[in-house]
């Protein structure tokens, strides 16, 4: 079965767009056209708009992918209408009205809390002690401290912008839920999953799970790509 054969892929917060190289190689071997972002996560807003520009440079349709802040990233800019599908990995999935900022003011009791340190002239970090941890556990242990001491800034308008039309009412979508995830909680990621009424595969793996389950990562987008031929 043919399949759509271009992928954009979108970074979270904390870290730019080279942690999909492991599922990059993997799409491109298998022939996919893929696009990787690189959101300056200093405001949602500005996100969208540099996502709609890469999708705008697409030749035909385009599965969309976003990793945790990706997620709400590609729930707003995957209106666009080269996108044929949505590919939410361990990611925010807000809908209308929503921010990252709100979907996490209110944690389960017992759920593990993401060490993001104060504001810091508007931007976010996380502990640089913790955040192997937190957010890296299966990586390498000297990638995840890389990781953790190349964190880009996460503005802080990014963390609270809101979603104007949630893209997934309007896309199918498919939702890959970490299950050792200790910075989107795993109830939280199924939640948002069966809202967005999304197709959910579940495997072990952190919060990193595209660097450190690559293979699960691409699998998913592949079965996508496919199912929206």
């Amino acid at each position: 079965m043919s399949a759509v054969k271009n992928i954009v892929l979108v970074h979270g917060g904390f870290v730019d767009g080279s942690g999909w190289q492991p599922v990059y190689r993997l799409l491109t071997r298998d022939g996919f056209n893929v696009s990787v972002v690189q959101n300056p996560t200093h405001s949602l807003e500005g996100d969208a708009a540099v996502t709609r520009q890469v999708l705008d440079a697409q030749d035909g349709p385009t599965v969309l992918v976003g990793h945790s802040y990706g997620g709400a990233v590609i729930t707003e800019a995957g209106r666009h209408e080269g996108v044929a599908a949505l590919v939410y990995i361990a990611a925010f999935a807000p809908d209308r009205g929503e921010s990252v900022g709100t979907l996490i003011a209110d944690p389960a009791p017992g759920a593990p809390v993401p060490p993001i340190l104060p504001p810091q002239d508007g931007f976010l970090f996380l502990d640089r002690e913790k955040f192997p941890a937190s957010f890296a556990a299966d990586v390498a242990p000297e990638d995840a401290r890389f990781m953790a001491d190349s964190q880009v800034p996460w503005g802080v308008d990014a963390l609270n912008g809101t979603v104007t039309e949630a893209a997934w009412r309007a896309r199918p979508s498919w939702y890959l839920v970490a299950t050792d995830d200790r910075m989107i909680p795993p109830p939280a990621q199924r939640t948002m999953a069966e809202r967005a009424g999304a197709t959910v595969t579940e495997a072990a793996g952190s919060h990193a799970i595209y660097i450190s389950r690559p293979e699960a990562v691409a699998e998913l987008i592949k079965q996508a790509a496919t199912l929206q031929a």
